[in-house]
């Protein structure tokens, strides 16, 4: 008995949505496509219907994460608009947005995997960075090496923060960076 087209849409919803998860919370290595079939409820052996191979599947929770994660570029776009820039920054390095990779901000949970990765993947991801960088430039007063400046330093920040194990370096690694593109964001504004 073969299955509706719809429960294999919802079966890849359910794949894609892991693998988003995982990855950003983990690491594009850490993608095992068996684990990954289970958690979803589903055989390893059905993968194949949904995915040319790991690597399309890799591609796809990608973009996924990306897309997911992309509020920073659309916060950024609609700070501009509203002058919230200073929340959104606040926003973005916060203890929250650190302690939560799996649901934050891919760039900054995968740029170096995405580094080391091939073409289609930092195609993808240079596409995000790109739009990022657009919605803060336009925050900026449309000064484009400012808006590369605070992407720049807030997604190292996010970064670095989540490597330090000491939460009182980590937080003010967020304070500082957060200090600064604020300063940048008044600036503007004045």
């Amino acid at each position: 008995m073969g299955h509706s087209q719809a429960e294999k849409a919802e079966s890849r919803e359910r794949i894609l949505a892991a693998a988003s998860a995982q990855i950003r919370g983990q690491g594009l290595e850490s993608l095992s496509v068996g684990k990954l079939m289970a958690e979803a409820g589903l055989t390893h052996g059905g993968f194949y219907g949904h995915f040319a191979s790991r690597a399309d599947l890799l591609a796809q929770a990608l973009e996924r994460a990306l897309v997911d994660g992309e509020g920073g570029a659309k916060a950024a776009n609609n700070a501009a608009r509203t002058g919230g820039l200073a929340r959104f920054v606040r926003s973005y390095l916060s203890r929250t947005h650190r302690d939560a990779p799996q649901s934050g901000c891919a760039i900054s949970a995968l740029a170096c995997d995405v580094g080391r990765a091939d073409d289609a993947c930092r195609e993808a991801m240079a596409a995000h960075i790109e739009g990022f960088i657009a919605g803060m430039t336009r925050s900026l007063g449309g000064d484009e090496a400012k808006g590369m400046a605070a992407v720049s330093a807030m997604v190292g920040a996010l970064a670095l923060s989540r490597v330090m194990p000491d939460p009182k370096r980590s937080d003010a690694i967020l304070r500082a960076v957060r200090e600064v593109v604020t300063g940048m964001a008044v600036r503007y504004a004045a």
